[in-house]
């Protein structure tokens, strides 16, 4: 195992999961709720998750293989991805592909209306941290590797479960300034992420690029 994977994936996973950047949403679909009630939104959206993760980890190579995806197919389409993602948050603009569509939003009336859809589903668990995961999971190999990796999922989770949980409070000393650095800063290192991905994809399907 590299000894550097578990820093690259949890680079990866924590820019396009990055929970300053889902807090925004957060705040919005969760303005009319109560404390105890924003509360508990958090509380699920970390559940959810976290299932999903591990879902995710666990049967998505057996899921492409059904449909004959190679992983190498998915790593260069995955990049591409990624990369995608990345350009719109360097540009300052917000990703479909990833937050899901303006006709998908929904009215913030119940904690059970917008913990899953559309805070877990597709804010946080969207197409590029389905890419990241599937990717990442395919390189830990060995038991070590296995660990490490679920310590990232682990860790990254519970820091955005940190961060929603005090998101009120977060939110008040969050200016929009900083947001975008942020922003830049996370979309920056996700292009590079992401073209690393797209080349050792390629590399795999074209030994002679190599």
């Amino acid at each position: 195992m590299d000894p550097a994977y578990g820093l690259r994936f949890f680079g990866a996973l924590f820019a396009i999961m990055n929970p300053l950047m889902v807090l925004p949403l957060f705040l919005a679909l969760t303005d009319r709720f109560t404390p105890a009630d924003q509360r508990r939104t958090a509380l699920s959206v970390t559940f959810y998750a976290a299932v999903m993760c591990a879902v995710i980890s666990i049967a998505g190579t057996s899921i492409l293989a059904f449909f004959g995806v190679r992983i190498d197919d998915f790593r260069i389409a995955g990049g591409l991805v990624l990369a995608i993602i990345a350009l719109n948050m360097l540009n300052g603009a917000g990703n479909p592909a990833h937050e899901g569509g303006q006709n998908e939003a929904v009215e913030p009336t119940r904690v059970d209306a917008v913990a899953f859809y559309p805070l877990t589903f597709p804010m946080v668990i969207g197409p590029g941290t389905i890419t990241t995961l599937l990717v990442f999971v395919q390189e830990a190999r060995t038991p070590l590797g296995y660990a490490v990796f679920a310590g990232v999922v682990l860790f990254t989770v519970a820091l955005l479960g940190t961060v929603l949980h005090f998101a009120a409070a977060i939110g008040e000393h969050l200016s929009a300034t900083l947001r975008v650095i942020i922003s830049r800063l996370m979309g920056m290192i996700l292009l590079a992420l992401a073209v690393g991905m797209f080349t050792a994809g390629l590399k795999a399907l074209l030994p002679g690029l190599g």
